[in-house]
């Protein structure tokens, strides 16, 4: 089951988000194949000791950012290699929203701070 999947009832990050950021991670990361299947909802939030409604959350807005694939009774799956691009720039999102949760920024703030590295990251021609 997948082990590395862990929750900090500590950090200000709320647990579905968590599950989702490590979930997009290792699959960007190559460390989740494609096809790999996930624990079921139930199980996953049984082990994780939070309620169902979480992991299915994580699952879901996965799911919406083309990181996994449900396939109805079969479970959830990473999804293929076609969303690598969005699965890493999802990942790398939910690892700037971490660092602005945990260094307090506002949400403004922010937004304005990624717009800026946006505009200086834009090739120039």
């Amino acid at each position: 089951m997948a082990d590395f999947i862990r929750v900090d009832p500590t950090s200000k990050v709320p647990p579905y988000e968590q599950i989702r950021t490590t979930v997009a991670m290792a699959a960007a990361a190559g460390e989740l194949p494609v096809g790999y299947r996930l624990p079921t909802v139930r199980a996953l939030a049984g082990r994780l000791s939070v309620a169902v409604n979480t992991v299915a959350r994580a699952y879901r807005e996965l799911e919406q950012a083309g990181v996994v694939e449900t396939r109805g009774r079969s479970g959830t799956f990473i999804a293929a290699a076609g969303d690598d691009q969005r699965a890493e720039a999802l990942a790398a999102a939910r690892a700037y929203a971490d660092v602005i949760s945990r260094v307090g920024l506002d949400h403004d703030e922010a937004v304005e701070i990624l717009r800026a590295a946006l505009d200086s990251a834009q090739p120039s021609g």
